[in-house]
């Protein structure tokens, strides 16, 4: 793994080329950081016997590298095979005056390559960190962290970054200046937002075993 940093554009290539809505497309590099960041579910293709297979799966990443978590058993995260991984946010739907022009506001992410099964425990431990602090920042450090066992237990896909596709879709429905303007029907956007819960104990929990702040901070914050 190089040390170098990433260049700020995403590079074109046949498979990550704006091919339709050339207009949503982003080259930037730090669009595709924000949509990564923003989330810690995609969904993993591969294909497999010949037959597509698509499963969700949690990840986390550095500058270079998508990590991808799963189970050695799982026949997707068998890695040295091409892949797809998607990364979607609803924002909101567009509601236009006709159905035709309905659409949604969106963030997207497609990044392609042949996946690297991590196999070398060190580079295991320190992908599984990420994840982790991916998804909770701080929980590393105070669960457990995984032993012999469990790391041999588990399997990690490194996918680089370099070949991505990014496409964002903001705004208004696209039809106020036309014909169906005339129709007199509202129109618009109807937001989606996604916001973190209160914390809620194990059942088996002691109740003198208080909320840890890095997960008590979370709570009425945004996920997305």
């Amino acid at each position: 793994m190089t040390s170098d940093s990433p260049a700020t554009g995403l590079p074109v290539t046949g498979l990550t080329r704006h091919r339709r809505l050339r207009e949503q497309g982003s080259l930037d590099r730090a669009d595709l950081n924000a949509i990564l960041d923003a989330g810690f579910v995609c969904h993993l293709g591969v294909v497999l016997e010949g037959r597509p297979l698509v499963v969700p799966t949690v990840y986390g990443r550095d500058e270079r590298w998508l990590y991808v978590h799963g189970s050695v058993a799982s026949r997707s995260l068998a890695g040295g095979t091409p892949v797809c991984v998607t990364v979607t946010h609803v924002d909101g739907l567009v509601l236009a005056r006709s159905v035709f022009e309905h659409g949604v506001n969106y963030r997207s992410a497609v990044i392609h390559g042949e996946a690297r099964r991590i196999t070398d425990p060190e580079e295991k431990l320190a992908g599984l960190r990420r994840l982790t602090e991916h998804a909770t920042p701080g929980q590393w450090s105070y669960a457990r962290q995984p032993n012999r066992r469990e790391l041999a237990a588990t399997a990690l896909l490194a996918l680089s970054l370099e070949e991505a596709s990014v496409k964002i879709r903001t705004g208004a429905p696209e039809d106020g200046d036309g014909p169906d303007a005339a129709l007199g029907l509202w129109a618009g956007t109807l937001p989606l937002t996604s916001v973190w819960g209160a914390p809620v104990a194990d059942p088996a929990l002691p109740p003198d075993i208080p909320v840890p702040g890095h997960v008590a901070r979370r709570e009425g914050t945004r996920h997305g």
